[in-house]
């Protein structure tokens, strides 16, 4: 469930079966109290012209969709008897548009393609500046999942580097803090290979921030971090020494990131600076 604010009013939206439904309950608030939107809403759904939108989506998004129902209801859509609730139009013509979902957080519910269509019921204004910010949900939504995806793909492939780690450079005797050290130092090879720092270098630069320098690495760093640990793991797996392995670790950092990006928002570990790690 996610919100978003149109016009000072608190819209809700739900995915059902990766389809994004907007609450026309909401909606229809906006316009009259909550005793009124459910008549706003029986009344647009009532209309000729939204039968017909509606039964078009249907059958473009909805295979299951019973059309005999749905002609049935379009033959009397415009009558001065015809009324058609939400529940009746789901129940005869199996429809997927239009849900309705009970309890606290319930009202009835549109594809996003329907409800932008129901916007115009309310306002043309209002349903501009409902597709404004859904859009802007979505894209906020994509960023955040991009960051996200990439950032787990590090932690697992962190797995793959501490594993050989553990089996190539930590004795058996060391004790839980000496084997941290070791742990916490190899993943500096991989700070100082692609940022240029360590992470607590990055720490005493950055006081006011929480988290570690990886929480605010961008997407093509963390593509680029997690080619790294699989790499160094190789590299340990090789027997290659520390300086050997940031050596290699940086070049390759250089020359992944400028794939990535047209220019390196960050300053790389120049090939002199490393004999100073």
């Amino acid at each position: 469930m996610a919100k978003i604010n149109v016009k000072d009013n608190e819209i809700t939206i739900i995915t059902v079966e990766d389809r994004d439904y907007i609450s026309l309950t909401d909606m229809a608030n906006a316009k009259e109290s909550g005793s009124r939107a459910a008549d706003i809403i029986k009344n647009w759904l009532r209309g000729r012209y939204t039968l017909e939108f509606l039964g078009t989506w249907e059958q473009i998004n909805n295979p299951k969709f019973k059309v005999v129902e749905f002609n049935h209801f379009k033959l009397q859509a415009g009558l001065p008897s015809f009324v058609l609730s939400v529940s009746e139009w789901i129940e005869k013509t199996n429809a997927i548009g239009i849900i309705v979902k009970k309890g606290k957080y319930g009202g009835t519910f549109a594809h996003k393609d329907i409800a932008f269509e129901f916007g115009s019921a309310i306002s043309v204004t209002f349903k501009l500046y409902l597709i404004n910010e859904f859009q802007r949900l979505k894209e906020e939504e994509q960023k955040q999942l991009g960051w996200t995806a990439k950032r787990e793909l590090a932690k697992l492939n962190y797995h793959i580097h501490t594993d050989a780690i553990k089996r190539n450079l930590i004795p058996e005797e060391l004790s839980p803090v000496q084997t941290s050290i070791i742990y916490a130092n190899e993943a500096d090879v991989l700070n100082v290979a692609l940022f240029g720092i360590t992470a607590k270098q990055w720490r005493d630069s950055n006081p006011d921030l929480d988290g570690n320098i990886r929480d605010y690495a961008t997407i093509n760093e963390l593509i680029c971090l997690s080619n790294l640990e699989n790499l160094n793991a190789v590299f340990i797996n090789e027997n290659l020494s520390q300086k050997e392995r940031l050596i290699k670790l940086n070049k390759i950092a250089i020359q992944q990131m400028k794939i990535l990006q047209d220019s390196s928002k960050r300053t790389l570990l120049k090939k002199e600076d490393i004999n100073d790690y």
